[in-house]
């Protein structure tokens, strides 16, 4: 009997619009035009003979139908993109694609590959440091580092795998030339304070912990990215919140200087996050235990020098 199914050519966009509810965003990550993605919405629209969306001005929105069938077709595509990547040589042998946050694949994971490579120079490395949220399987990414909150899990249904591999802490830092003036929380006024707009709440975390900041009489300065934020420590511009382990080389070289510790910890961590499937492959297991050996070797937060 054959079976009764929409085009299949109209299912991936279908589920990347009515996530993201956007066209654009969906065509962005399908490779596709936005008018290529609305075309093929039409066509599942027609083949249904009830519309999904509703298209609203600049907003997009789920009619009840596609509601209904969203959770249905990602199921389906999990499932499909699980097995596809379990069959021998689908994935292949000796690669391994790892999706990192910016900040911390050029901080910490990148000094550290060197010694990873001399450990397992049969495994070809592919690093993917886009700030878009990699998509397991879909993706043919094997292994993601996030940070989330420190009681985060995948949600349940999903067929991804997460375990946890540091806390993070928050202490500042500053250039050495800088970190003698730096004897107490109250110096901290004369010094212009090194902010990162899109983890704005960092200062105001570490005073709950530490005690109030005084009010500053030097000018701050503001970044878009921890990296530039850092680097601007680096260079005597300030004083930066740093995030450890994100700091540990820097620290290590002497770049940077912890200053007013100890450390203090805070409600994230960083996880690796796998498919399920995918988490028992050779290349997969022999990162994971090198990335918890790097970890583990670091001194905790409160035996760190400062």
């Amino acid at each position: 009997m054959p079976y009764h199914l929409p085009p299949l050519s109209t299912l991936r966009p279908f589920e990347a619009a009515g996530r993201h509810l956007s066209f654009k965003r969906a065509a962005e990550e399908l490779n596709l035009t936005p008018s290529a993605v609305s075309h093929a919405l039409q066509t599942l629209e027609q083949w249904l003979g009830s519309p999904l969306f509703l298209r609203q001005h600049r907003s997009l929105a789920l009619t009840a139908a596609g509601q209904a069938l969203l959770p249905e077709v990602r199921a389906m595509l999990d499932r499909l993109a699980t097995v596809t990547a379990a069959l021998p040589g689908t994935t292949p042998a000796g690669s391994l694609t790892v999706s990192v946050a910016p900040t911390f694949g050029l901080r910490w994971l990148v000094p550290r590959l060197p010694r990873f490579r001399d450990k397992r120079p049969d495994i070809t490395l592919v690093l993917d440091t886009s700030h878009r949220p990699a998509d397991l399987p879909r993706d043919g990414v094997d292994v993601a580092i996030r940070m989330r909150q420190d009681d985060w899990r995948p949600e349940e249904g999903t067929n991804l795998h997460a375990s946890r591999l540091v806390d993070e802490s928050l202490v500042p830092v500053c250039a050495p030339s800088l970190a003698a003036r730096l004897n107490s929380v109250a110096d901290l006024a004369a010094h212009p304070l090194l902010h990162v707009d899109s983890v704005a709440e960092e200062w105001a975390a570490w005073a709950a912990r530490r005690g109030a900041l005084p009010s500053p009489t030097a000018p701050g300065l503001h970044f878009d990215t921890v990296h530039m934020a850092l680097e601007a420590a680096a260079n005597g511009l300030g004083v930066a919140m740093g995030r450890l382990p994100v700091v540990e080389g820097d620290l290590a070289a002497g770049r940077l200087v912890a200053v007013l510790g100890p450390p203090q910890a805070i409600r994230t961590s960083y996880w690796l996050v796998t498919s399920r499937v995918g988490r028992n492959r050779p290349e997969v297991a022999a990162f994971r235990a090198w990335l918890k050996a790097e970890l583990s070797a670091l001194p905790p937060p409160g035996q760190r020098p400062v």
